[in-house]
């Protein structure tokens, strides 16, 4: 079996938003209906030193910036040696923040790309998806709209070598009407997005040049929006992916109630 490790952050938000441990588990009940998959959730980061060991993808769904649990201790290393050992990583949300000198050059070389302060920016908006590129990630996907916390901007590898752009849509202006800061504007998005017509990439897969593999995905600040089989699917197959499992012909398309996104919930 492929060893799949979720590592979800603690609750940071009202009820419904940033959800970690409840995505990590609708993951892992939508994961586990596919045959050679073994999923292992950690609700904080794992106690036990051999938790990473073996594993063939580690996601993390946490809240990320200078708190981000993967840059804590010597975490980092971890996760290093497990990747040196060929394990895929992804990241979801806010877990693609990660502070530029601790964290940035490393989420460069793992996953291809990373929020970047002073360079992304973090805005609501409703993302139109309207055409799905070619690729395993994407089977079982149809062109769709969803309005999210849709990080964008990213800093990508040089040139974007290795990376494959799966999700991309061009945001309305309105989305750079705050005043600069941190993660809100800046000149670079604007001429990105303004004057250059760019459209944004808010998921993407990665082939490391070692062989191993990596995504990130912007989306996901709202539990509810897990609902939406399109949202879900190319998270969901790119876990498998970064794994080097199968994916499905038509994606991972799980058989989901409205009570499988009911539970898990934190309690704030």
């Amino acid at each position: 079996d492929k060893k799949i490790v979720l590592i979800a952050g603690g609750a940071s938000h009202g009820s419904g938003d940033h959800e970690h441990k409840a995505g990590c588990e609708l993951f892992k009940k939508c994961l586990s209906q596919t045959p050679g998959v073994q999923v292992t959730v950690y609700a904080g980061w794992p106690k036990e030193a051999n938790a990473l060991d073996g594993a063939d993808a580690i996601v993390i769904y946490s809240d990320g910036g200078g708190g981000h649990p993967a840059i804590q201790g010597d975490r980092l290393k971890q996760l290093e040696a497990a990747i040196n050992k060929g394990a895929g990583f992804g990241c979801v949300h806010y877990a693609v923040e990660v502070p530029k000198d601790k964290g940035g050059q490393e989420w460069l070389k793992w996953i291809g790309g990373y929020f970047e302060t002073h360079w992304s920016v973090n805005p609501f908006w409703e993302a139109d998806f309207k055409t799905i590129p070619n690729h395993p990630v994407t089977r079982g996907v149809q062109p769709f709209k969803q309005r999210d916390e849709w990080y964008y901007h990213m800093r990508f590898a040089e040139n974007m070598k290795g990376v494959t752009p799966i999700l991309s849509a061009l945001p309305p202006e309105s989305t750079l009407k705050r005043n600069d800061g941190p993660h809100s504007n800046n000149p670079h998005v604007r001429q990105a997005v303004l004057t250059n017509k760019e459209p944004q990439h808010v998921m993407w897969v990665y082939d490391r040049p070692d062989g191993g593999r990596g995504f990130g995905f912007t989306g996901g600040h709202s539990h509810k929006f897990w609902g939406n089989e399109n949202f879900r699917t190319p998270v969901l197959n790119a876990i498998l992916w970064i794994a080097k499992a199968e994916v499905p012909a038509n994606g991972v398309k799980p058989a989901l109630t409205p009570e499988d996104l009911a539970i898990n919930l934190d309690k704030k």
